[in-house]
């Protein structure tokens, strides 16, 4: 089944003229035309409610869309693989139906190091471990019971549906930490894992190589402005892989003509149930009970808004009729993001050193650029003063090899998700220092990488788009260009999350600030339509 909107790239636009909307009754208005936003309105109008999704820029899909930054080139400018999105929303939307198709990265992760070793992380347990063996026989012990509690954790928290009576704690209300912590019941290494550790001293506690040590630190870190040797970092490692797509539990994949798809898929849903979606109308305000005045002036009622937007986005729209309390405790949510993304356009795949082939096994899963642990410290250290660090922790994928459909024949995608980055730099601007920051990042990969330099000359790259925080917030509306709404760290976490129920009338959340968090998940916009029709059935 083709994709009506993928066929325009997400560039719904106006179907009908804004008088029109203006006239008619709605039930709900979503603002915002993000991946959740999208799945709220699929279950909304599956249930029989009047829906208009109104998003400000042209393109739907927020940060999990598909644009070309190249000729003929398409690629998701920041959401890259899928791993978390939620099993019950791809069952429930029918996305095998739409086109819904990933490819599993049963690669796993490689890491090559600077001394001219690797290894190469297989998501097959034998294999991973024969890997570890062969790089440090005695981490073998420590390295399995790493992901023994990891898996614990998933279990207990998410088990299957098919063999569980308890209930996976991200479908519906945040658990409270009483209901966590009954469910580990004696696991203190989970307990610690979930709520204390860092990174930095999980992987200790498991491992003796150090390069078996800082291959994983940066899995601590994922989009948090936050150091791997801080408190709490360890469970950013569980929340990553905490997914059971494709009842592949852990698992990340590439999805068929890029991750934009999901967010397509979902709007094909919502349109096919009777949603109206516009995109390109900015809202001005929300008014609780009301509804919402667009900047043109004109005004859409409706009795229920649900916001997809950041909540500092949303706090705006709201001026004066936020809830005070709830004001505070939006504002005292860290949201300031240390991530910078790179979509580069490549004639060939980077050759690293440690395993050396422009198609290798490798290429086919993800990929670790390692810091030492002192370049974590110092790195992030020099992000917090407005500075750039010696060298970047650098994330890569390549959707080009599952799927030659994104990019001219023989060429490649490569996207790079690198920390840490200053939101603001001490000295200049991103606009000034643009090109420093992408030197940076190509001298960061150069280092393992021998087709890799600082320029395009004689280099596998052919061209590079950077998106620093303050382009993420511009482009994709994300306040801190923070690609979770704000720090997913214990602190913010489970009941600690803004709940999709705000105290305002009528008004609601279902973005990535809400319960279970960030990352392409589906299930939060799930959580916040059944909020909303429960509490319709309650009035």
């Amino acid at each position: 089944m083709e994709s009506p909107t993928a066929a325009v790239l997400g560039e719904i636009g106006l179907p009908v003229p804004i008088r029109d909307l203006a006239a008619k009754r709605w039930d709900a208005i979503i603002v915002g035309a993000g991946h959740n936003g999208l799945a709220c309105a699929a279950y909304l109008a599956r249930a029989g409610k009047r829906v208009l999704v109104i998003e400000s820029r042209q393109r739907i899909g927020g940060a999990c869309t598909i644009e070309e930054p190249f000729p003929s080139v398409r690629m998701s400018p920041c959401a890259y693989l899928a791993g978390l999105l939620h099993p019950l929303v791809v069952e429930e939307l029918d996305l095998p139906r739409r086109g819904f198709q990933w490819t599993p990265a049963v690669n796993g992760l490689f890491v090559p190091f600077l001394d001219g070793s690797s290894i190469q992380l297989w998501d097959d347990d034998d294999r991973c471990a024969e890997a570890v063996r062969k790089l440090s026989p005695t981490d073998v012990d420590g390295w399995n019971a790493m992901c023994a509690v990891i898996r614990r954790l998933r279990d207990t928290l998410r088990p299957a549906a098919t063999n569980s009576t308890q209930r996976d704690l991200w479908v519906g209300d945040a658990p409270t930490r009483d209901e966590i912590e009954a469910r580990l019941g004696n696991d203190t290494e989970a307990r610690a894992v979930l709520f204390d550790w860092s990174m930095a001293e999980m992987v200790e506690h498991y491992l003796r190589d150090e390069r078996l040590q800082i291959a994983m630190l940066g899995q601590g870190v994922i989009g948090t402005n936050a150091s791997p040797f801080d408190p709490g970092t360890a469970s950013i490692r569980f929340h990553h892989s905490s997914g059971r797509l494709g009842g592949m539990p852990g698992m990340w994949g590439y999805v068929k003509g890029g991750m934009g798809m999901v967010s397509f898929y979902f709007c094909d849903a919502a349109r096919e149930a009777g949603a109206t979606i516009v995109s390109g109308v900015p809202v001005a305000q929300i008014i609780p009970g009301e509804g919402i005045l667009l900047d043109s002036g004109d005004r859409i009622s409706a009795p229920i808004i649900i916001s997809n937007a950041d909540p500092r986005r949303t706090l705006t729209m709201l001026g004066t009729a936020a809830d005070t309390a709830w004001k505070q405790r939006v504002l005292d949510i860290p949201i300031q993001g240390c991530t910078v993304k790179l979509n580069v356009h490549l004639r060939e795949l980077p050759n690293f050193t440690a395993h050396p082939g422009t198609n290798e096994a490798h290429h086919y899963g993800q990929i670790n650029t390692p810091l030492t642990k002192h370049e974590w410290k110092a790195g992030y250290a020099a992000a917090r003063r407005g500075e750039l660090p010696d060298h970047l922790w650098c994330e890569l994928y390549f959707q080009s090899v599952h799927d030659s459909t994104v990019v001219p024949h023989g060429e490649h995608t490569m996207s790079v998700f690198a920390q840490y980055v200053p939101y603001t730099f001490a000295n200049g601007n991103w606009d000034q220092r643009r090109d420093e920051v992408r030197a940076l990042a190509m001298k960061s990969l150069a280092r393992f990488a021998s087709n890799i330099g600082d320029g395009f000359t004689d280099s596998a790259v052919l061209d590079a788009q950077v998106l620093g925080p303050p382009d993420i917030e511009q482009k994709v509306g994300l306040t801190g260009g923070h690609i979770f709404q704000g720090e997913c760290l214990p602190a913010y976490m489970w009941d600690k999350r803004l709940t999709a129920r705000t105290p305002m009338q009528g008004v609601y959340l279902c973005g990535a600030c809400t319960h279970p968090g960030g990352s392409v998940i589906g299930i939060n916009g799930r959580n916040a339509a059944m909020a909303v029709l429960k509490d319709l059935n309650t009035d």
